[in-house]
């Protein structure tokens, strides 16, 4: 028990390594199915390079230059300030706006989506290499399915309006003669009949078709899309980026299966970015301009108010000429109010656009600060000439001043109705949208079939490395001795017992001679007999010292191949010259009656229930000396019958009448009726399958044998497959000698 355990912990530890040799080697041995998996993908790949549409790029470009303001009125300060360089960024952003798509989708009515329907899978091929023979021909129908298009079709709808509940449902128009069509909904019911160039209406959908151009019987798909979804098309299929850092260059490329409508889309779009581009400067200019005719009024009304105030004081003091000294503090203050006024015009100008915290308005500020400061120093001049020259002073600049801000307001507004008129945006195309029909972006054909071909190679690859991961079975018969179990014969899979049991399987009979396959007889030379042979003789002194000479064979779960190995066993033995009995102990499922041709009614069971006599238990076999019992009827208490003492005490009759008994049991780990039968055997043999059992199961199988005292003399390694970088040793290797 503790070997048992302390083995099986080495063992797995030991696969817990990673046999790069081993997974070469699996690589290898299924290379057919590498091949065949490699070769499907690169079919697939290839059917779609050559099925799949192509998909057609337009190029457009559009050349953003510096916003540098032309309006009047505002100081160089704040026009290096806003906006001095390029903004590609801002401009890309514009230019996949909902507000310049939503106006191309208009424009072109792309809300309106019409497919012709096409054959399946080789419809398209068929549409695409159609060449008309006279403009406005239309293929003929293949194989008379002229409900298909097969090159040629043309659908141009003018105006379609749906309910609400109809928006992005397929509707069907069919075509009829002389122009007439039929509009279905996606239930078949009729919606209206129309013509070309008539507005048609019925069920609450009103369609204008401006061409149809069809066989009769043609089927189109109509959909009316909503505006946003095709406009989120648009921007996912739309592409915008700055040529180069700084350029103000702005590439546009757009991507649609029709060269035709990728260039219209793509004109209609550039064509409405630079109209708003156009109108967005053109408004500020319009905006100005009514602010400062806001301002004229005012103005006007305060410099009246000035001059009626100067004229007054001066017949009030009888014409006060001004002197030389106060005519010099006039021009100085006249022009720091002016320039002040101005400013502060600026300054409810520029508050409308930015905030007090912009460097705009900080460096507007900051010059109003410093000409408030140099008034108020001129100011204090002013206070020591007399007080009549300080009233006519002020007077006569009040009036200057008001003349100056109204003449250069008059300019002001002069100027920005000719800005307004004259804008013409800082946006231009550079190269208006063009497609390269002959050479298609989509699908990339190269491509496409060598990365098909590369993952269905990686698939495959993968799946067999991850079966290998993940199987853990027995591949080397020194994973067995290193549980110390001895490992007496490594039988090789019968590839002509495959074959044939998978022909028989085909044909629903066992054989020919109304059997399963026995290999022993069927096919002598078989390396398989071979190993069996050799284990024949390693039994020979296995069984030197037992205590009689029953054998039993066991398997540690189903399809372990025990039977196989219990009859090919009796029978080699047999043809030695020796009489072997073979029972068949697994009441549950035993299948040794097939091999042996009966059908297995009357057997083991029948006699330990006393129902038959053992001479009619005891079958002969077409092998001299090889006789054999069946299971018998499936019992409802298989383990109590091999426990009564009927099984004991024919254990022990038909050891004295044979050579050898071999008794074949069902699986340890399924049922105990093994362990029962092992009790009064004096060889016990283990199967374990290749690549099938792993190490855990061949331990608890043993480890169960040995709790109910049970001694296993070794194991026999079952159905082994060659395997590239690893080597495994049959019981018995044959090769004929070459002559």
């Amino acid at each position: 028990m503790p070997t048992s355990s302390a083995a099986l912990d080495a063992q797995r530890d030991g696969n817990e390594e990673i046999d790069l040799a081993a997974l070469l080697g699996t690589l290898i041995d299924h290379k057919w199915l590498i091949v065949g998996v490699t070769a499907a993908g690169f079919a697939l790949g290839t059917a779609y390079a050559l099925l799949a549409p192509p998909v057609y790029q337009a190029n457009a470009m559009i050349q953003v230059e510096p916003n540098t303001p032309t309006l009047p009125g505002l100081d160089a300060v704040s026009q290096v300030l806003t906006d001095s360089a390029p903004q590609a960024v801002t401009e890309i952003a514009l230019l996949t706006s909902r507000t310049v798509l939503g106006k191309a989708v208009d424009d072109l009515r792309l809300d309106v989506q019409v497919e012709p329907k096409q054959f399946p899978l080789i419809g398209g091929v068929i549409s695409r290499r159609y060449e008309p023979a006279a403009p406005g021909s239309v293929a003929e129908p293949w194989f008379g399915l002229d409900g298909y298009g097969w090159g040629g079709e043309r659908l141009d709808v003018f105006k379609l309006s749906v309910p609400e509940a109809l928006v992005g449902t397929e509707l069907e128009l069919i075509a009829d003669n002389a122009g007439a069509y039929r509009l279905y909904d996606e239930d078949g019911g009729l919606l209206l009949n129309g013509k070309v160039g008539e507005e048609a209406s019925g069920r609450g959908v009103k369609l204008t078709v401006k061409e149809l151009t069809a066989n009769p019987g043609m089927r189109f798909e109509v959909v009316k899309l909503q505006t946003l979804a095709i406009i989120n098309a648009l921007q996912r299929n739309l592409t915008a980026g700055e040529k180069a850092k700084d350029s103000g260059i702005i590439q546009l490329s757009y991507e649609l299966g029709d060269p035709a409508k990728a260039t219209a889309t793509l004109d209609a779009i550039t064509r409405q970015y630079t109209r708003q581009n156009v109108e967005r400067n053109s408004a500020e200019a319009a905006n100005r301009l009514v602010f400062v005719k806001e301002q004229l009024p005012n103005v006007r009304r305060e410099l009246e108010k000035s001059e009626q105030a100067l004229n007054a004081y001066q017949s009030q003091s009888h014409s006060v000429d001004i002197s030389l000294e106060t005519k010099s503090y006039l021009d100085q203050i006249v022009s720091l109010d002016t320039s002040i006024s101005q400013l502060k015009m600026q300054q409810a100008e520029v508050s409308r656009r930015y905030t007090p915290a912009h460097p705009a308005y900080r460096a507007l500020m900051a010059q109003l600060g410093e000409l408030e400061g140099r008034k108020n120093e001129m100011s204090k001049r002013i206070e020591g000439l007399p007080e009549t020259q300080q009233e006519l002073l002020r007077l006569t600049r009040d009036v200057q001043v008001g003349t100056q801000t109204y003449t250069n307001l008059l300019n002001q507004a002069q100027q920005l109705d000719i800005a307004r008129a004259g804008t013409v945006g800082n946006a231009r195309i550079v190269d208006r949208a063009v497609v390269d029909v002959s050479q298609p972006v989509k699908p990339k054909r190269l491509m496409i079939v060598a990365i098909a071909t590369f993952l269905g190679g990686a698939l495959a690859v993968a799946w067999i490395l991850l079966r290998q991961l993940l199987n853990r079975g027995i591949e080397d018969a020194k994973e067995i001795e290193q549980l110390g179990l001895p490992v007496y014969a490594s039988v090789p899979l019968s590839s002509y017992q495959r074959d044939h049991e998978s022909v028989d399987k085909k044909s629903r009979t066992p054989s020919k001679s109304g059997r399963a396959r026995l290999l022993a007889v069927d096919a002598p030379g078989d390396l398989a007999i071979e190993a069996i042979r050799a284990l024949r003789t390693g039994l020979h002194f296995a069984r030197l010292e037992a205590k009689n000479n029953v054998l039993m064979i066991c398997g540690a779960s189903p399809n372990a191949g025990k039977t196989f190995v219990s009859t090919n066993l009796a029978t080699v033995i047999a043809q030695g010259g020796q009489r072997v009995l073979l029972i068949d102990a697994d009441l549950r499922r035993g299948t040794l009656h097939r091999v042996m041709g009966l059908n297995g009614q009357e057997g083991l069971s029948d006699l330990l229930t006393g129902r038959i006599d053992f001479n009619k238990a005891v079958h002969a076999s077409s092998v001299d000396g090889l006789h054999f019992i069946a299971r018998g009827q499936v019992p409802p208490n298989p383990s109590e019958l091999l426990m009564h003492p009927n099984f004991a005490a024919l254990l022990s009759s038909v050891s004295q009448r044979y050579d050898l008994v071999i008794v074949d049991t069902p699986p340890i780990l399924a049922v105990t009726d093994a362990a029962i039968v092992g009790r009064h055997t004096g060889t016990n043999l283990l199967v374990a399958r290749f690549g099938f059992n792993t190490v855990k199961d061949i331990a608890v199988a043993k480890q169960r044998f040995e709790q109910n005292g049970i001694e296993l003399k070794g194991s026999i390694l079952n159905a082994v497959e060659r395997r590239h970088g690893a080597y495994h040793a049959y019981g018995y290797e044959y090769a004929p000698i070459e002559k």
